[in-house]
């Protein structure tokens, strides 16, 4: 039978796995090559918002410079603006722009300040710097120097120039001098740097005149190389490139001082919320926006898609090899694999199989002495069911063994407490009263009162224990009446506070009601729940060293309500969870066995259940789940 086993093992994993690694190959291909089209065609997108973006924010300024240098209060150049009513209007319009303008000055033809929105720079000499460009637009020539840093001020600036014409006749009056933040380029495109993306603007010449703050620190401005520097980039495989923009072809240069200036001859391109009047193209001619992202953080998404494939792939083969297990057990086995499960619980070596160890009420740990489980046969056929059949057989065999023994135990207890109730507690009874009358005596030497308080300490501590035997083996049927289990983990916790205040030990409560109730209401023997609380209690405060945490939860759960005990001590071994609540188990040392056993005893007579567990604190969690009403079973 092993041969066969391994035979279709083998037919599983290549009709399986085989065709699924090519296929995954396959679709792993052609996902790489559409992914890194749209990584390419990603980057374009964004290299040619970002010049859409820089096109519209100095076209923008172009149209202000064209419009206001026709505007009347120009006309006040002619008389040196001697009632300071253009500088005003210069102010109100640096206001109004928020920031967008460094400065807005008018300059007579001696390039000497006359109005200006910063007072401090009237009568000032602003010299022209180098032409750059050239736009005409709507009947006016706009100039733009190149990029540049005056005395005054921190970072450079890109001054925009227009005349001023004289209404009065011709010639012109000065100048009109719109002065940009130039950094706002630098931050335009820094916002696009993310991922270590590096983003660049290049002028007409190829010069890098704006761009991102780590490109920045690599490149200096107005590099003229950074096009040869990219291309070295790319064909090495450090980056991958996203460009937009080209110099227009039969664009005119015209010859003037300093650099060359391009003179725009496109089809206009209005720009996007200026109007009418922005019929001109930009002012951009031959601008490019250049994207460089690193390769690895390109393909980042293609290196994660590789590992998906490959986690699928490898879940594909240990599907396709445990699938091919199951069946070829199912198919080879079945006979065999029940009777290894009735040899293995003869010998007393096996558990219930697991479809009857997992169902309602089967002991998490198994039943019996298991420790090896058995396989269990196709369900649903007739070595399914006999098997079946079996395990149930073998769990009613084990509980009914559990109850036995429990039974036995308590039924020594009744016997045993029958003759202490007898012989023992009639003569406990008269040496307290005895102690007790030693104590009144007023000859009675210090040393003989502490004695008589031993004497009569000791005398109560032994008919509490003949009492607690007692309860466990004749427990009264429980009385239930309507009871506010908040109220009554308040009273346990506070009959024990003394206890715990002096061992150093801290106990929580919290009582979680449902939504608008206020209390949570049960009906229940309120004594024997108090003596439920109080054992368990109790057993924590004398496992617990100083220092230790008790927490007792009550939680509403609407048809039944749940009661946690839970302390942060060595907690149960998961061998002991069943033991410890049968008569005269113990694991502290002292302890006679019978508190855990009353808990069980009172909460079985309430028709509810009581588990032992590992709580959220580390240590145990005793949880009790107990029905609303009596008639009910949880």
């Amino acid at each position: 039978m092993s041969s066969i086993r391994r035979t279709l093992r083998l037919a599983f994993v290549a009709v399986g796995a085989v065709p699924a690694l090519v296929l995954a190959l396959l679709a792993f291909e052609r996902s790489s090559v559409a992914l890194r089209a749209e990584i390419e065609q990603g980057l374009a997108m964004q290299a040619g918002a970002l010049r859409s973006d820089v096109t519209r924010l100095v076209h923008e300024r172009v149209l202000n410079a064209a419009t206001w240098r026709a505007l009347e209060v120009m006309q006040d150049l002619a008389v040196g603006d001697v009632d300071k009513r253009l500088a005003a209007f210069l102010q109100r319009l640096w206001q109004g722009h928020g920031g967008l303008y460094r400065e807005l000055a008018a300059v007579d033809a001696r390039d000497q300040i006359v109005a200006s929105s910063d007072p401090a720079r009237l009568g000032a000499v602003d010299a022209p710097g180098v032409p750059w460009l050239a736009v005409k637009l709507a009947g006016a020539e706009v100039a733009l120097e190149m990029p540049r840093r005056l005395p005054h001020e921190a970072a450079e600036g890109l001054t925009l120039r227009t005349a001023i014409a004289s209404s009065f006749g011709s010639g012109t009056l000065g100048e009109l001098r719109l002065r940009l933040d130039w950094p706002q380029i630098d931050a335009l495109l820094e916002r696009a740097a993310v991922d270590g993306r590096r983003v660049a603007l290049l002028d007409a010449e190829g010069r890098l005149i704006a761009g991102s703050s780590a490109l920045l620190a690599e490149r200096p401005r107005l590099d003229a190389g950074l096009a040869a520097w990219v291309a070295e980039q790319t064909a090495a495989g450090t980056w991958f490139v996203g460009s937009a923009g080209a110099a227009p072809a039969g664009a005119a240069v015209l010859a003037r001082a300093g650099a060359p200036v391009i003179a725009r001859a496109e089809a206009p391109v209005a720009a996007p919320g200026v109007g009418a009047a922005a019929a001109a193209l930009p002012p951009l001619a031959g601008w490019r926006v250049l994207v460089l992202v690193p390769r690895a953080t390109a393909l980042a998404p293609v290196t994660a898609m590789a590992w998906i494939f490959a986690g699928l792939l490898a879940a594909v083969g240990v599907a396709t090899v445990v699938a091919a297990g199951a069946v070829s057990q199912a198919i080879a086995r079945p006979i065999a694999a029940l009777t290894a499960f009735v040899r293995s619980y003869r010998l007393g070596q096996v558990a219930p199989a697991p479809d009857a160890a997992d169902a309602p009420g089967a002991d998490s740990a198994g039943a019996g002495p298991a420790s090896v489980r058995a396989t269990a046969p196709e369900a649903g056929s007739e070595v399914g069911e006999l098997q079946q059949a079996f395990t149930q057989m073998v769990r009613d065999i084990d509980g009914h063994q559990r109850q036995l023994a429990r039974a036995s135990a308590l039924a020594a207890v009744g016997e045993m407490s029958a003759v202490i109730a007898h012989e023992v507690r009639t003569p406990l009874g008269i040496m307290l009263t005895s102690a007790q009358m030693l104590q009144r005596e007023p000859q009675l030497s210090p040393e003989g009162h502490e004695l008589a308080g031993f004497l009569e300490s000791e005398t109560t501590r032994l008919s509490r224990l003949v009492t607690t035997m007692l309860d466990s083996t004749r427990p009264r049927p429980p009385q239930p009446a309507a009871t506010d289990i908040g109220a009554l983990v308040a009273h346990a916790v506070a009959l024990l506070a003394g206890q715990a205040s002096e061992r150093g030990v801290q106990v929580h409560t919290q009582v979680l009601t449902q939504t608008g109730l206020d209390a949570i209401v049960l009906d229940c023997d309120a004594g024997q729940m108090t003596q439920v609380l109080l054992n368990l209690l109790k057993n924590g405060l004398q496992i617990l060293g100083r220092g230790g945490r008790i927490e007792v939860r009550a939680i509403d759960q609407g048809p039944q309500v749940l009661l946690e005990i839970d302390d942060d001590g060595p907690g149960v071994a998961p061998a002991d969870r069943q033991r410890i609540f049968e008569a005269f188990h113990f694991q502290r040392e002292g302890g006679i066995g019978l508190g855990l056993a009353v808990v069980h005893t009172i909460i079985g007579a309430h028709r509810g259940q009581v588990v032992a567990t590992e709580g959220r604190l580390g240590g145990a969690l005793f949880r009790i789940t107990l029905p609303r009403s009596p008639g009910e079973t949880t």
